[in-house]
């Protein structure tokens, strides 16, 4: 069967190659649990000629202006849109979601932020130039930071792509990007786009590279002593071990770990909105999103009311079935991941109350129907760590220091919602939550124009926005006598 799957193959100096050892790793459609490809599992000899390349074209690339590096991010986007279909198709494959949901919620979304980042790339900041001491003029100089090893997740193969290398290019770097094992398809397309605008621009293919792997490729990239900077999105281990590894090269780290994200729902709030809202926000692409609205804590009030409507809303929400025009998520990524979001439902406490769902959907695949549990206390688990799958949870509190209390009390700090009509509750709560975000009356949305990132266990560093942007440039100081 092996001889009949579709074979990826790594991206390096503009040339695809298989891994030097010839070693491959089956990748699965999560919709149908069946293999449709291989991927190289990229060992050290993979991780050395990617870095090589990337560090052989930094210098041309570093030269560009940022007149050429927004042309080069401008193609990429055109090129893109231009083979849209190519990357929907590798995406849904990659992770199982529906057609239409991909086509109208992400697809325009990338290109919208490669597009920000080519314009942004010709608006690099720094502080004025000045007399700062008496016959020494000072100025800042902003530039790249080297070559800067990447590393993706499986929930947003394409798009967590796309918030690595645009404002790593934008900023004059060079990229080798590691993508999830299980979903390195839409990567290897990228690549394949990318490689063909660099070839046209007369620009080195080593610009963007692209190696497929496991756990062990990735900890080859990020210990490599070439990359001047580690980016990953995943989850806290992954980010521990990074971090850990890139301290003894004093490597800069960008770090996007996970979160677990509250909703906090007080009795003013237009209760509708809020169920829809939390519903749409908990329950797009299976939940499995690191700003995802899985954690919602109500007023005592109208707590009993909110949870018959979300219990209602969620049974009402498809999945399983992705020829279905209505079906709002697909699968879960593995059967391992899987095993785990069942594992957290098992494992409740008998205190809590599945609401609705609870239980996988078909034998094919490794779909979860949406789940509401209630009664659940803070110190409860499922409150604590992140399921990463169509699992809200509901708590009731009964003043907004106890909400305030709670909503803060886990260790991640990525994102958070508010609902309220009060504009002055909604100040004082965007004040007090410990979170990198925090919508208001909303949940979900991101812009290119403004940042995400985290604080506490999510990480440190920002994607999207200028200050995306920023975080791929070193500073240097300018001094001279006159």
């Amino acid at each position: 069967m092996a001889s009949e799957l579709r074979r990826l193959r790594n991206h390096i100096g503009g040339e695809f190659r298989d891994a030097a050892d010839g070693r491959t790793s089956e990748v699965v459609n999560p919709a149908t649990g069946e293999a449709y490809a291989t991927a190289p599992l990229s060992g050290a000899a993979d991780v050395d000629a990617a870095t090589a390349a990337a560090e052989a074209a930094f210098p041309v690339w570093r030269d560009a202006t940022p007149g050429t590096r927004q042309q080069l991010l401008l193609r990429i986007a055109d090129a893109m849109e231009a083979r849209g279909e190519e990357l929907l198709a590798a995406e849904c494959e990659n992770t199982g979601k529906p057609l239409e949901m991909t086509r109208t919620e992400e697809l325009p979304v990338m290109i919208d932020q490669v597009r920000f980042f080519a314009g942004a790339a010709r608006m690099l900041e720094g502080k004025a130039a000045g007399e700062y001491m008496a016959g020494m003029t000072s100025f800042v100089r902003r530039e790249p930071v080297g070559v800067c090893a990447q590393v993706t997740p499986w929930n947003y193969p394409m798009m967590m792509a796309v918030w690595k290398f645009a404002p790593a290019l934008a900023a004059g770097n060079t990229v080798v990007l590691k993508p999830s094992d299980t979903t390195p398809a839409s990567t290897v397309l990228l690549a394949e786009i990318i490689g063909g605008v660099l070839r046209d621009m007369g620009l080195p293919g080593g610009i963007f590279n692209v190696v497929c792997g496991d756990r062990e490729t990735g900890r080859l990239l990020a210990e490599h002593p070439v990359p001047a900077m580690v980016s990953i999105t995943g989850s806290v281990r992954a980010g521990t071990e990074v971090a850990g590894s890139a301290a003894r090269d004093v490597k800069r780290v960008h770090l996007e770990l996970g979160g677990k994200a509250p909703c906090v729902v007080f009795e003013d709030a237009d209760i509708a909105a809020a169920v829809e809202g939390i519903r749409d926000g908990g329950f797009f692409n299976a939940g499995q999103d690191c700003t995802a609205a899985t954690r919602v804590l109500v007023h005592e009030a109208v707590h009993d009311e909110f949870v018959a409507a979300l219990a209602k809303a969620a049974a009402e929400v498809r999945t399983g079935d992705l020829d279905d025009p209505e079906c709002f998520y697909g699968p879960l990524n593995n059967p391992g991941h899987l095993a785990k979001v069942t594992g957290f439902i098992e494992r409740l406490p008998s205190h809590a109350k599945v609401e609705t769902g609870g239980e996988r959907v078909g034998e094919k695949g490794f779909f979860f129907a949406p789940t509401v549990v209630s009664g659940l206390r803070q110190d409860d688990e499922i409150v604590q760590n992140e399921v990463f799958g169509p699992v809200i949870t509901v708590q009731k509190f009964t003043d907004e220091a106890q909400a305030v209390e709670w909503a803060n009390g886990v260790e991640y700090g990525l994102a958070s919602s508010v609902w309220t009509k009060d504009h002055a509750r909604a100040m004082r709560m965007s004040r007090a939550l410990d979170f990198g975000c925090v919508w208001i009356n909303t949940h979900i949305p991101l812009v290119a124009e403004m940042p995400h990132g985290g604080f506490k266990k999510s990480g440190y560093g920002k994607d999207l926005s200028a200050y995306g942007l920023e975080d791929y440039t070193r500073v240097k100081h300018v001094m001279t006598a006159f």
